[in-house]
């Protein structure tokens, strides 16, 4: 059954808490991500937290990247959510986690958008996989590197 959009949610850790603090570069970052999965970029808001921390979104015109950082935790929570059949999600979360320098990435894909037999929307969480194919993914722990 087709989806009509894929759904990334992306936990991070043991980031670069630099790059987790600084405004600029996770927005470019985000910014990369989005481009890297073959989206539109229409807008950006971002905003650094005293005395640490950044939470902002991408809006593409296949949805959004969101995402919060824990500078002090060396933490990122993100989420990526992509429709159409031209973008590429699982590229713009690899690029992330590498440019954040995440040394452990724990991902689930929810495939969102399905309808049924009588029209009704739902969404399905991925199955495990090895992680080599952007195929459906639950809580699948990677090493960046």
């Amino acid at each position: 059954m087709k989806a009509l959009g894929t759904h990334i949610i992306v936990e991070l850790s043991d980031c670069n808490s630099q790059i987790l603090s600084d405004v600029d570069q996770v927005a470019s970052i985000l910014v990369a991500a989005a481009k890297a999965a073959n989206a539109e970029v229409l807008q950006t808001t971002f905003h650094r937290f005293s005395p640490q921390g950044v939470s902002g979104v991408v809006v593409i015109a296949e949805s959004h990247l969101s995402i919060h950082t824990w500078p002090e935790f060396g933490y990122a929570a993100m989420d990526i959510y992509t429709c159409g059949e031209k973008t590429e999600p699982w590229k713009a979360c690899r690029l992330a986690a590498t440019e954040f320098q995440a040394k452990q990435m724990l991902t689930t894909e929810v495939r969102r958008g399905m309808p049924d037999e009588d029209g009704v929307y739902s969404h399905h969480v991925g199955k495990r996989s090895n992680g080599v194919a952007p195929g459906a993914k639950n809580r699948k722990l990677s090493v960046v590197r």
